[in-house]
């Protein structure tokens, strides 16, 4: 039974082998022995060839040069987003656009009218009548604003009218506290 706790075995320590590289040179060149075999035979499919062609093009490329083409095919790729191959049709996969194609985009879209969807369409139709209605009823052709005239003008007299009642009836005290006085005074028997 081995040294430790439980049934784990820890295998800190133990021998380690690593591959030759004499083996993996002559693995290497059975291989391709056996590719220009079958080449010769026509034994070869479609996809094998590609595959070889990788490899061969992938030994002779540069780290560089992998990594600047990962980074143009996939762009950011989060996660393993970049090991996985989606084929959904629905997808829509972001381009990258150079500056120039932009610029005329956004110079074109600039000359022409923005369209505007509906709900923006009807929010502006709204506020250009309101601001007809607003203008309408300051000039007073609108029903409402006849009727508000109307109405202001029964108010205005009625507070004329109340205006003279309130100047008679002071004028009336004022007269009435006078003969008060005089009364008051010849009472006293002063002369007035």
């Amino acid at each position: 039974m081995p040294k430790g706790r439980g049934k784990f075995i820890n295998h800190k320590g133990k021998h380690r082998s690593f591959t030759n590289p004499d083996e993996l040179e002559e693995q290497r060149k059975r291989e391709e022995k056996e590719r220009q075999w079958r080449a010769e035979r026509g034994e070869v499919s479609s996809s094998e060839e590609e595959e070889d062609d990788e490899k061969k093009g992938s030994d002779e490329s540069d780290s560089e040069e992998e990594s600047s083409s990962e980074e143009e095919d996939e762009g950011k790729a989060k996660g393993v987003e970049g090991l996985i191959q989606v084929e959904n049709p629905n997808r829509v996969q972001n381009k990258a656009k150079k500056l120039s194609t932009l610029n005329t985009e956004l110079s074109a879209s600039t000359s022409t009218k923005p369209e505007l969807s509906r709900r923006e369409r009807e929010e502006l139709e709204k506020q250009r009548a309101a601001a007809n209605y607003q203008r309408l009823h300051a000039k007073g052709k609108t029903e409402e604003a006849r009727a508000d005239l109307a109405r202001l003008a029964i108010i205005k007299a009625q507070r004329e009218e109340a205006a003279k009642k309130r100047a008679e009836d002071a004028k009336m005290k004022e007269v009435e506290a006078q003969k008060k006085k005089q009364a008051t005074q010849k009472a006293l028997g002063k002369k007035v």
